[in-house]
């Protein structure tokens, strides 16, 4: 869709994005919703896609019949290219004429789905190739959007040698994003083991960050972006906080910050 992510790239997206969403005012009201049953909660609404990524859902498990063969065959599901965001848009205002409000809808979620996988595809692109020695593992790239909006989107990058390594993931992150909302409130103090500092407040090229230690984990630093999104940088392996550091500084944070449209 694009090769390189110039300002002129970013205003294409955009304008598919602010069309996307034109469309959806349009379509998806709380009448519409309740024509068509639906109530506007994440989960109803949920969408999900990613690229190069593996995983299947759950199955029941072999020994739950008596006499169930295990499975031993079958090649698993291969990646389907992102949704046509143009394609999409032109569906759902075909749909949204008819009185085809629920294809109208998930017309809507598909191109927003398309507009998302296409962004994290050109921020993976700007990612420097090599960080602290460690190249990139290309297999290991990772785009997935999931659920209806921008709050979804996940970007993954890894570097490694040898023993070390390098995750390096943009977008929302559960596992820390209460943890950085307590800590930035001022409602947590730093916890210590003697003379060292299991995390600390920092600062990451002007923006509020957290550093943390786990002897089993090794690094994590949590660089906050917009009101939602972190980028969380996690280095195993990595000598000092120095070091660490030296890998996170690397990147450049407000080129990530801008591909997103966040501040």
């Amino acid at each position: 869709m694009l090769t390189h992510f110039d300002s002129s790239a970013q205003a294409f997206l955009k304008k598919l994005k602010d069309k996307a969403s034109d469309v959806a005012n349009k379509v998806v009201d709380k009448k519409i919703d309740q024509a068509v049953g639906i109530d506007g909660s994440s989960a109803s609404n949920s969408t999900t896609s990613s690229e190069n990524a593996s995983g299947g859902m759950g199955a029941p498990s072999s020994n739950s019949r008596s006499g169930r063969p295990s499975n031993k065959t079958g090649e698993g599901l291969k990646n389907t290219a992102p949704p046509d965001v143009n394609q999409q848009i032109t569906d759902a205002e075909t749909a949204s004429a008819a009185g085809n409000f629920s294809e109208a809808r998930y017309s809507i979620q598909q191109a927003l789905l398309g507009i998302e996988l296409q962004m994290g595809k050109e921020v993976l692109k700007s990612l420097p190739a090599t960080v602290a020695d460690l190249p990139r593992d290309t297999t290991e790239d990772r785009v997935t959007s999931t659920q209806w909006g921008w709050a979804n989107l996940t970007i993954q990058r890894i570097y490694r040698k040898d023993d070390k390594q390098l995750t390096v993931l943009v977008g929302n992150n559960s596992v820390y994003s209460g943890f950085m909302n307590i800590l930035f409130a001022g409602n947590m103090a730093a916890e210590s083991n003697g003379e060292t500092q299991n995390f600390k407040q920092i600062k990451v090229k002007g923006n509020k960050a957290v550093i943390k230690f786990d002897k089993n984990e090794g690094y994590t630093v949590l660089v906050q972006i917009g009101q939602s999104g972190m980028i969380t940088f996690q280095g195993i392996n990595f000598a000092t906080e120095q070091d660490i550091m030296s890998a996170v500084n690397t990147f450049d944070i407000e080129g990530i910050k801008k591909m997103l449209g966040e501040k």
